[in-house]
């Protein structure tokens, strides 16, 4: 039986589920602001003892690997490569953007006739971290980082209707008027990860622990505080 530790923290949703045998058995979610490094290595405890189970009782951890938080991703890799090393069991990533097309997929959001998913993720301003996937969970384009205008998905709209989904896909609808776009405001679940958690499980597809690092996107960018401390 496959038994994974899914962990996801890449939004300001934090979340951790525990999987057996192809099913999620069990998840805790806290949307609590700048909670996510006193709850995720709390939850994990918490669904192992309800459970009567410890780390070394899984198979894997599968955590996010972005795009996403700074902060949140930090947490997530951080919590996974502490429960990895101390059973010594192995890593598998899984993307943000995976994770929400998954949502739409399981939760069947998708409207009718739709040709593509756009998961995004919120950025700041007018810009999200998003890519174009199908309707069978294929990414088709490279994730990257999209300053949204009234023209930015023209090209896919006008093959059919699309779905975005994710926490950036209401100030989307703000500027994109076309009848053949869906919107779904939401933040990736661990309880989503199970379908490509599963595949690069399967597939052996793990990373090295030591040096695994998320998919940030972007640099992060420290500002120098103007306050006098003195």
């Amino acid at each position: 039986m496959e038994r994974l530790i899914l962990i996801e923290t890449s939004t300001s949703l934090c979340s951790v589920a525990l999987a057996e045998n192809g099913a999620v058995v069990r998840e805790k979610v806290s949307s609590e602001p700048r909670a996510h490094a006193s709850v995720t290595a709390m939850f994990v405890k918490e669904i192992l003892e309800e459970g009567g189970l410890a780390v070394s009782d899984c198979d894997a951890v599968a955590v996010s690997k972005g795009p996403g938080s700074y902060t949140g991703l930090r947490v997530g890799v951080s919590t996974a490569k502490g429960l990895c090393f101390g059973a010594g069991i192995p890593l598998v990533s899984v993307g943000t953007l995976d994770t929400l097309v998954w949502q739409a997929l399981d939760g069947e959001l998708l409207p009718e006739g739709c040709a593509h998913i756009v998961p995004m993720v919120d950025a700041r301003r007018m810009e999200v971290y998003s890519g174009i996937f199908d309707t069978c969970g294929k990414q088709l384009t490279q994730t990257s980082a999209t300053i949204v205008d009234g023209s930015t998905f023209a090209g896919i709209l006008a093959e059919g209707p699309a779905l975005f989904i994710g926490d950036g896909a209401l100030k989307c609808k703000e500027v994109i008027a076309d009848p053949g776009a869906f919107y779904h405001e939401t933040c990736p679940r661990a309880s989503a990860m199970l379908h490509p958690a599963l595949e690069a499980f399967r597939a052996g597809q793990f990373e090295d622990t030591a040096y695994f690092e998320p998919f940030y996107l972007k640099e992060f960018i420290t500002t120098t505080s103007k306050k006098r401390l003195f």
